[in-house]
């Protein structure tokens, strides 16, 4: 069987994000395993840690890659990945979602095309 390099990553740094909303694991472990079944991911295993005064990660094993979130409430910064290969799920289906329920003031956005040599950056 021969398998495609191409995938899809897209990188996003959110600011003014709610500090309360940032510092909250649950909230947050509850909203990333909602986007990946949103994008119709297949979810293998969830890993979190939180830090001390605050601030979180928290990786999303999917069977197409991954889903990530670091959190700096302090700073009402999040940076967010989702990188998912082949063409049966989409990562924006993720991000929008994740976006939508954290409501930022800012958004940078990055989208890569992955097993080539294409970049784009989106709005």
């Amino acid at each position: 069987m021969t398998y495609s390099t191409f995938g899809k990553h897209i990188i996003v740094d959110v600011w003014g994000v709610d500090f309360a909303c940032l510092n909250d694991i649950d909230f947050l472990r509850s909203i990333m395993l909602d986007a990946a079944t949103q994008c119709g991911a297949k979810v293998i295993s969830i890993s979190d840690k939180e830090f001390d005064p605050n601030g979180c990660t928290i990786l999303v094993l999917l069977s197409e890659s991954h889903l990530s979130i670091h959190t700096y409430p302090e700073k009402e910064f999040a940076a967010i990945d989702c990188y998912t290969c082949g063409e049966n799920v989409d990562p924006k289906i993720a991000i929008d979602y994740l976006i939508d329920r954290l409501s930022p003031m800012k958004i940078y956005t990055k989208f890569l095309i992955r097993g080539s040599n294409e970049i784009d950056v989106m709005d």
